[in-house]
């Protein structure tokens, strides 16, 4: 039951960050849901150290940091994937 729950609040967390940040991001909900949760580790991770929580404990500042911490790999994807001439 963990797993999924961290799955949903992934996706979630996704798409708060594909609604925050302005222009297209051509992705589904499977990315949308890898982002959140890469986003969660990190930035939940950095969020409840900074805030002095434990931090595997779901907090405010934890939710906070997993959204900036998608937003910033939202937007260095973006940069990385950029126009790609000449693929596929």
């Amino acid at each position: 039951m963990g797993i999924l729950l961290f799955i949903v609040f992934g996706l979630i967390v996704g798409f708060i960050a594909r609604a925050l940040l302005p222009g297209r991001q051509s992705m589904g909900f499977g990315m949308t849901a890898v982002l959140g949760m890469v986003g969660s580790v990190i930035g939940g991770f950095v969020g409840n150290l900074l805030a002095g929580r434990p931090v595997f404990d779901l907090h405010t500042a934890g939710f906070i940091g997993s959204l900036v911490c998608s937003i910033l790999l939202l937007v260095a994807l973006g940069k990385m994937g950029g126009r790609r001439r000449g693929l596929i």
